[in-house]
């Protein structure tokens, strides 16, 4: 989120000694050139008490505009005993001070009968007198990871906070191979929605790269992998070699970056790129 002019800032979720993610951000400057400037002195969103959704960790988003506040979608998780994890959504207000408050203690989108299994990552966007989400959904659990059969799907709100899932696949797999697309991000440009995402296929490709769909009605949307202008680093040694994913897309003085995660699910750190006009 931008702070003036010039200077932005990143959330970004970080692992404490329990492997329990928390929220916290960065305050950067992109222009003359790129500068870190401070850290938050401690996170923005902790983990939720014992036994409630997000206990064993609070995963970002994104952030939206909800009439004049800032409001805070983020993934929270429990870790499970039959399946490796229960993922519901969350959402909390951002203060002033750069701390953030949970509107409620529950998920304001867990399990349902058109999302019967887990649900993860949603992005949210004010399209005209409505919010639309898109998030992710399990089809299926399975004894391997690559069973999960995760997908995006669709729902609306009237206002932010209740939300009304269609059971609509907005992105689906290509071939058989395919097992787990999460973290979509959505621009509205010219009429089209433009989708950025990550996505997860085997046996050859079993960590994530980041691909690229259009939509007409922001509901069911066309892959277009192939023109999504970035792909991990041919250079074995870089951070980005093995995996890229998670990203987010935002326009600046003309040009548009991208936030995105690389090896590791982003163990070192994220990065920046810009789009080559």
């Amino acid at each position: 989120m931008a702070i003036n002019e010039d200077i932005f800032r990143i959330f970004f979720s970080a692992r404490d000694n329990e492997r329990r993610s928390h929220i916290a951000y960065a305050d950067v400057r992109l222009f003359p050139e790129y500068e870190i400037l401070k850290f938050s002195p401690s996170p923005v969103l902790y983990p939720g008490k014992i036994g409630l959704f997000d206990d064993s960790g609070v995963s970002l988003s994104c952030i939206t505009k909800l009439e004049d506040k800032d409001a805070l979608y983020y993934l929270g998780w429990n870790l499970g005993v039959t399946v490796p994890w229960r993922n519901s959504i969350g959402m909390a207000i951002l203060d002033s001070d750069g701390s953030a408050k949970r509107v409620s203690l529950a998920p304001i989108l867990d399990r349902n009968d058109k999302d019967p299994y887990s649900i993860s990552y949603p992005f949210v966007l004010k399209d005209d007198s409505v919010f639309r989400m898109w998030y992710g959904s399990n089809l299926s659990w399975g004894t391997r990871q690559e069973d999960m059969a995760h997908v995006v799907k669709y729902a609306e709100s009237e206002d932010g906070i209740h939300w009304n899932p269609s059971g609509i696949i907005s992105l689906n797999f290509k071939n058989e191979h395919e097992y787990a697309m999460s973290r979509p991000c959505v621009v509205k440009e010219d009429g089209i929605y433009k989708m950025w995402y990550s996505y997860r296929a085997g046996p050859n490709t079993s960590t994530y790269r980041i691909g690229y769909a259009e939509s007409r009605d922001g509901i069911r949307f066309e892959r277009m992998d192939e023109i999504v202008g970035i792909d991990v680093s041919p250079n074995p040694d870089d951070w980005d070699s093995e995996m890229i994913c998670y990203p987010f897309v935002f326009d600046y003085n003309g040009d548009r970056y991208m936030l995105y995660n690389g090896n590791g699910y982003g163990k070192t750190g994220f990065g920046l790129a810009v789009l080559e006009r």
